[in-house]
């Protein structure tokens, strides 16, 4: 079969934007799409287009697969903490010459009423909730769970996609998905007695519900911060303004590079 001439399109996904992205460039009949999603959710659904599992091998192997696939784009829709992947994708376009794009909804911001605190990192978080409550709803992603392994003095309500590794010493594992509607989160602090919540800025409606039912029961958030994104690399908020993106360096007859050029450009 001979190759497919389309410009290749790279999404990295693994969240909501990139499914969407995938499913308005399935739209796109002159872009060939590719998902590729990190492996970490065990039922991660349906993906139009042809998906791709697993690691890359670092930046060298992220770099080799632009070259052997002439991918002509990336986008990163990765989760706004995925920042090895991020800091990865924008060091091996760098090298390949790739034109890159990051997807990334905006952050939760604290306003009247919320009692947030904010930490840089998971493990900040867990060595703030001294004084601050007894019964937490941790809602960071299995992976960060194990950072509250040595916290003695909380009990915990666990809710994540798929199971942790590690729990702490007294806790309760919930698995749901979200979105999450204001009553269920409302409901759901009030059920648990949670008097913190722990939460990382991932931005979003479908997860922030929790912190408008927080500040109506008034309850404390400690918030994980974002790690800061590669410098130089353009952002956009949402998935249809990265098909746009796409659009003016792919398809406008003015700009557009074919794939052929791209390539010969690329080290």
């Amino acid at each position: 079969m001979p190759p497919d001439p389309r410009p290749t399109v790279l999404v990295l996904g693994g969240t909501g934007e990139g499914r969407v992205l995938a499913q308005l460039l399935a739209q796109e009949p002159a872009l060939r799409v590719v998902s590729s999603l990190a492996g970490r959710t065990e039922r991660p659904g349906v993906l139009p287009g042809t998906v791709r599992v697993g690691g890359f091998g670092g930046v060298a192997g992220l770099a080799d697969y632009l070259r052997a696939e002439q991918v002509a784009a990336v986008v990163d829709a990765t989760h706004p903490f995925a920042e090895t992947m991020s800091d990865h994708a924008a060091q091996a376009c760098s090298q390949t010459g790739v034109p890159l794009v990051v997807v990334q909804r905006p952050p939760w911001v604290a306003g009247p009423g919320d009692r947030w605190t904010s930490v840089a990192t998971v493990a900040e978080a867990a060595v703030s909730l001294s004084g601050i409550g007894t019964r937490a709803l941790l809602t960071i992603g299995r992976q960060g769970v194990g950072a509250f392994a040595e916290v003695r003095d909380v009990w915990f309500l666990v809710r994540s996609i798929d199971p942790p590794t590690t729990l702490p010493p007294d806790a309760e594992l919930l698995l749901d998905r979200g979105p999450f509607t204001l009553d269920d989160e409302r409901g759901l602090l009030q059920r648990n007695d949670i008097d913190v919540v722990v939460t990382k800025n991932s931005g979003g409606a479908a997860t922030g519900a929790k912190l408008v039912a927080a500040r109506e029961l008034g309850i404390p958030v400690v918030v994980v911060q974002r790690p800061a994104l590669p410098p130089g690399v353009p952002i956009v908020a949402t998935a249809a303004e990265a098909v746009d993106w796409l659009r003016r360096r792919l398809l406008d007859p003015r700009i557009r590079c074919n794939q052929r050029t791209v390539t010969e450009l690329r080290p």
